[in-house]
């Protein structure tokens, strides 16, 4: 960078004589943490997947070598790279390589069907698909829908025994083979460049592509660090899906870290307890489903770790008996909150030491909340969207809540007026309705679509989601609106029963009373397997689709 010079006003006596030069200004990039990691911590490990381990020293060299492979194939500044895999070191290869040469990485969630992958290909223009031989049949499905094809690189991970064949034109290793590891690569053009695509649910219409930067990574990266209090050199699991908002920037923090990533297919219950216990795991991250799963298979075995592992949970607030059965089974997990738009957690429900003093039902209460914005991201705020103003501190008042600053979105792909509606104000718009408690504190009371009016009253479907919870045969619930002639909504309930236990609406409905007026109980309930995302979110848009057709209650 050539100087250019700092302007303050003439009266000043910095007005003269300052500039911003190669000197004092690099673009700010997490594919710079790769490099550090590689020189100071050579030897350390940095990838474990099932018996093998890869050094940083190694994992640089493959990230350069498939930086060099895609450049050779003509990716550049702006070119879009897609992959669908699971947990595996490719994937982790990927979010270096493809921002190493001005690409920006496109995940994609591996349950999608065939048309959700052939529109997020397409709309994204990827000129290279990197894909893993369990999903080989869907993508192929995928890319016969699209008028132009990319270039097919398959992945054939040796922990993958099942069915599924080669489509691409080149196999992944073979591929890295022709790259060079001494190729040159630099750090982007300008800080603000794309370094990821990722796609909204699409629950509603198409999905919305969420751009992010290198800016915005890099800062997210060293934010997860600094708000988490991640000590040096962490043994992080992957629970959580690299495709999801680029595992919360989590592949490029442990290598700020220098950390070790231990790569996992799926997760497998026992399997995860024993890559604990064998690999001294300290740090893993998921939705709340997958904390149950984890708690569960502890309680089967008698089993609690050795040492604590510290989780991150996100998505639905964690209940009473999670917190209970986490801290009998040995994690110490806390609660954050964030969507795509904004690199995933971009609020933490930070811990306080007089919370330990409190009965379970209150600490659980305290931990639940989504808290106050992480460290590095500017500000986040529960704001009255007519207004724009802050709702009061009184625990009651609702309103929106809303982020700004450095780690949120650069925009949606394409879609100019979603990017405008998504920033009015100068804020981004979550649609999470919350209230603010008077320690400062957000607390979602609902997303605004999933809000229960029945008879002119509000519901709160956390509300009633939390006391059901609190029954100890209720593994997950899930409350929509159900359509009702006389009062226009009611609450209807879904719910996953724990394992070894048994319980009727009736039982349940009573459960509710002794915990919520009565308008707010649910007037039917539904048993079986809830609907899920990739990364363990409830799929209430299914949900309500299912009580529409149900008919009226």
């Amino acid at each position: 960078m050539t100087g250019a010079p700092i302007s303050f006003g003439a009266g000043s006596p910095f007005h003269s004589g300052l500039q911003l030069c190669a000197a004092n200004y690099a673009p700010l990039s997490p594919t710079s943490f790769l490099g550090k990691a590689a020189a100071v911590h050579a030897k350390r490990t940095a990838v474990i997947h099932g018996n093998r381990q890869w050094t940083w020293a190694e994992t640089h060299e493959r990230c350069r070598r498939l930086a060099s492979a895609l450049r050779r194939c003509g990716i550049g500044r702006g070119d879009t790279v897609a992959i669908i895999a699971p947990n595996i070191p490719a994937m982790y290869e990927a979010h270096f390589a493809v921002p190493m040469i001005g690409g920006v990485l496109n995940t994609l969630n591996t349950r999608l069907d065939a048309e959700a992958i052939a529109f997020q290909l397409a709309h994204g223009e990827a000129q290279v698909v990197l894909v893993d031989r369990e999903f080989s049949e869907t993508t192929a499905r995928a890319v016969d829908r699209l008028s132009k094809k990319p270039l097919l690189v398959d992945i054939d991970d040796p922990l993958y025994a099942g069915p599924g064949e080669r489509i691409g034109d080149i196999e992944y290793e073979n591929f890295l083979s022709e790259g060079d590891p001494a190729e040159p690569w630099s750090l982007p053009m300008n800080e603000w460049d794309p370094i990821s695509l990722s796609y909204t649910s699409g629950t509603t219409g198409d999905p919305k592509g969420v751009v992010t930067s290198h800016r915005g990574a890099y800062l997210n990266s060293l934010s997860q660090i600094v708000t988490w209090s991640m000590p040096p050199h962490p043994v992080y699991l992957w629970t959580l899906p690299m495709f999801h908002c680029n595992g919360w920037c989590f592949p490029w923090a442990v290598a700020a870290n220098a950390g070790v990533n231990v790569c996992l297919r799926r997760v497998d219950p026992p399997l995860v307890l024993d890559l604990i216990a064998r690999n001294g795991v300290t740090h893993m991250c998921g939705a709340p489903i997958v904390y149950s799963m984890l708690i569960d298979e502890a309680a089967r075995q008698e089993r609690r770790l050795k040492e604590r592992v510290q989780g991150l949970v996100a998505g639905a607030a964690p209940p009473t008996a999670m917190i209970e059965g986490a801290e009998r089974a040995g994690f110490d997990i806390t609660h954050v909150y964030g969507l795509t738009e904004v690199y995933g957690p971009a609020s933490i429900c930070v811990k306080q030491p007089e919370w330990e003093a409190l009965p379970l039902e209150g600490r659980a209460r305290m931990n639940a909340r989504q808290g106050v914005a992480s460290m590095l991201q500017d500000a986040m705020s529960v704001l009255d969207p007519e207004t724009m103003e802050p709702v009061p501190a009184d625990g009651e008042t609702v309103g929106e809540i809303m982020f700004r600053g450095n780690i949120t979105m650069s925009g949606y792909l394409k879609n100019p007026g979603a990017t405008e509606a998504a920033f009015a104000g100068g804020w981004f718009h979550t649609g999470d309705l919350a209230v603010v408690e008077p320690d400062g504190y957000a607390r979602i009371t609902d997303r605004s679509k999933d809000v229960i009016i029945s008879g002119g009253e509000n519901i709160s479907s956390v509300e009633v989601e939390e006391v059901l919870h609190r029954h100890p045969a209720v593994s997950l619930a899930a409350v929509v609106a159900a359509p009702n002639e006389r009062w226009g909504e009611v609450p209807c309930a879904f719910i996953e029963i724990r394992a070894g236990q048994t319980a009727e609406a009736d039982l349940l409905q009573a459960f509710c009373r002794e915990h919520l007026a009565g308008y707010k109980v649910p007037k039917h309930f539904v048993f079986g397997t809830i609907p899920k995302t990739a990364t363990g979110k409830v799929q209430k848009f299914a949900l309500r689709e299912a009580a529409r057709t149900m008919g009226n209650f």
